[in-house]
């Protein structure tokens, strides 16, 4: 059995998941297995998946079914207790797998890792803002305003998915937002200083590019951990201070679009659940009641 299973969802990007999947025959470190998942695309990515022969594991699904699914249908597939992520428009320096499985042999605690990255934007390297830089530790709190873990730059113990569960299919964006606040509300998530991912960004055909009014699958997230039970008081007051701004900045947004009654849900969201989920006696949470408008 490999140490680490490398898994690499793709859709329609013959020529980058070649590269992808290089960078990682490329490692320093080798005792790992590849598995790739062609989520029914109608390229050229057949025809170069091919070239790769014995050296990766190729998943084709006969529709397309989302990066969720694909990403979930490699982790089912995997045989290694460690799982690295991949994106196939993003790539691997070459030791990036050897320093992270070396950080879990020296740390059998951590469940969870992450490095830095380099970002690329339209071929030129840009420095990510300040929001975006990344922590080490309990990170649940600044994970709740926006993604803080790339799934690029991720290695994690498969016993961990088995535990928070896989990618949420029914996400078509911020499927990773959702796996990363049931990860961070119960673990710490570790930093390795070191930019071993490489990842390019503006390119048309990232969800993040197709997909507009975002927060609404956040707070369609933040509602899923509420109803899970899960959290802490202080969490949940954490999480409610999120919520109420995501919630007004989207329930105005469809106000100015004319969208008024969609826009008067949002801004009474909050309240109507604390309601139901109190921040301080989370034992009396009742089932929330998802009107017409539930995100």
């Amino acid at each position: 059995m490999t140490q680490v299973s490398v898994i690499i969802p793709t859709f329609n990007r013959s020529e980058k998941v070649s590269r992808a999947i290089s960078s990682v025959l490329s490692q320093t470190f080798t005792d790992f297995e590849i598995i790739v998942v062609d989520d029914c695309s109608v390229d050229e990515t057949p025809d170069a998946l091919a070239g790769f022969k014995e050296d990766i594991r190729v998943i084709r699904h006969k529709q397309n079914r989302g990066v969720s699914e694909a990403r979930n249908s490699g982790i089912e597939a995997a045989q290694s207790p460690l799982i690295a992520l991949l994106d196939s428009d993003d790539y691997w320096m070459p030791e990036k797998l050897g320093v992270q499985q070396r950080f879990f042999r020296e740390n059998p605690d951590a469940m969870i890792c992450q490095t830095e990255e380099l970002w690329i934007r339209n071929g030129v390297r840009v420095n990510p803002g300040k929001k975006h830089l990344k922590r080490s530790g309990n990170i649940f709190g600044p994970s709740l305003k926006l993604c803080m873990v790339s799934p690029s730059a991720v290695m994690l113990k498969r016993s961990l998915l088995e535990e928070v569960g896989p990618f949420d299919h029914d996400f078509p964006v911020c499927e990773d937002y959702d796996l990363w606040l049931r990860i961070t509300c119960k673990y710490a998530v570790h930093l390795i200083k070191k930019p071993l991912v490489v990842r390019e960004g503006g390119a048309p055909d990232q969800l993040s590019a197709s997909r507009k009014g975002m927060d609404r699958f956040r707070i369609r997230s933040m509602i899923k951990l509420l109803e899970s039970r899960r959290l802490k008081p202080t969490q949940i007051t954490a999480l409610y201070r999120e919520l109420e701004a995501k919630c007004r900045i989207y329930g105005e947004g469809c106000i100015k679009r004319g969208k008024e009654e969609e826009g008067r849900y949002y801004l009474q969201l909050p309240d109507r659940l604390k309601q139901t989920f109190p921040e301080t006696n989370p034992q009396e949470q009742q089932a929330f009641d998802r009107p017409p408008f539930s995100p």
